[in-house]
């Protein structure tokens, strides 16, 4: 049987799916065009509806494998590849894409080792090579200084995670309604090993600062020109209601620490807002917010590759234009608490 079809590996909480399946589907809608074959979207999960599960058939996938069952409630690798790998085993899918989520991370090792294939983690660019149908898969390499294009030529399933808010989730296409088709698939309780339970979960308290889910960011650079300095990007950040982003310069130079770190060995960030300050602009930052909604970058050299990107322009020292922009919206923030 000839290996056919796209997948991505949906995700799901508390019954509700996750953005980033959407994301996928992005990606997943991209390929399978190309290789002219169907989208598939995969969900292991407990408690999500038929009704829930339809959301990803009005964004893209025209089949969904839905597996429910109580033995699926929390992400345990070994039950969730047990099950990957019987869907497919049945099913011969010829890509197989997950996010590069903690979950992802974790199961997509699983499943290639067991199944004998290839898999290329948090890939920034998905493409098929025209000649042989390939999947090419781009990731950052050698600490993100360059761009590696990886491709599994002798194995199938081809398989990928892709780094979250590196694309846009797919839109909701409400005309997609009934064109879809959703398996439900039947929970074998053999696949379920029992060696591994969950007995809690704990967050790593440092690294909560969030910048990959904000609505706007407030990033710094080396024009910055020392750490102190970065109090004027977090004022600014907190009288827009923003978070702080830095450039890979200034956190390998200690002036922030590396939860802020916006680029391709850092978080991509897809905010409505993106302030960029003092950056200049190198491959490797803008990799990672180039698809945030707005742009507006500050910088007093009138070449610097931020401009080609941003929406808007500001040419100037930003010494003299952030105090003024802070006090100008503190002024603002005060007269609407009046």
């Amino acid at each position: 049987m000839d290996y056919k079809g796209v997948w991505t590996i949906a995700e799901a909480a508390g019954g509700e799916i996750k953005a980033v399946s959407y994301e996928l589907l992005t990606r997943g809608r991209k390929l399978a065009d190309k290789l002219n074959s169907k989208l598939v979207s995969v969900l292991v999960t407990n408690n999500v509806s038929n009704e829930t599960a339809e959301e990803l058939i009005l964004r893209g996938a025209e089949k969904v494998y839905l597996v429910n069952a109580p033995e699926l409630e929390n992400f345990i690798v070994e039950n969730y590849s047990n099950v990957l790998i019987n869907l497919i085993e049945k099913y011969k899918p010829e890509i197989i894409l997950s996010a590069a989520t903690t979950s992802g991370r974790t199961l997509m090792p699983h499943v290639a080792t067991r199944v004998n294939t290839g898999l290329t983690a948090d890939c920034t660019e998905l493409d098929i090579e025209e000649k042989t149908g390939n999947l090419l898969q781009t990731r950052p390499a050698i600490g993100g200084n360059i761009m590696a294009t990886i491709k599994t030529p002798e194995h199938r399933p081809q398989m990928a995670t892709v780094r979250p808010k590196s694309t846009k989730p797919a839109p909701l296409d409400k005309n997609r309604r009934g064109k879809g088709e959703i398996i439900n698939i039947e929970f074998d309780s053999k696949l379920f090993d029992g060696r591994v339970e969950r007995i809690g979960f704990k967050h790593n308290e440092s690294e909560n600062v969030n910048i990959q889910d904000a609505d706007i960011v407030v990033a710094g650079g080396r024009g910055l020109q020392k750490a102190e300095n970065f109090n004027l990007i977090r004022k600014l950040a907190d009288l827009l209601g923003g978070v702080v982003g830095a450039s890979r310069d200034v956190v390998d130079r200690d002036w922030i620490s590396y939860p802020h770190q916006v680029g391709l060995s850092g978080k991509t960030v897809t905010p409505k807002l993106y302030i960029a300050v003092g950056i200049s602009g190198a491959i490797q930052h803008l990799a990672g917010m180039k698809t945030s909604d707005i742009i507006i970058a500050i910088n007093k050299d009138p070449e610097a590759a931020i401009f080609k990107v941003a929406d808007f322009g500001i040419i100037g020292d930003l010494f003299e234009i952030i105090p003024e922009l802070n006090e100008f919206l503190a002024r603002e923030v005060e007269l609407n608490e009046l």
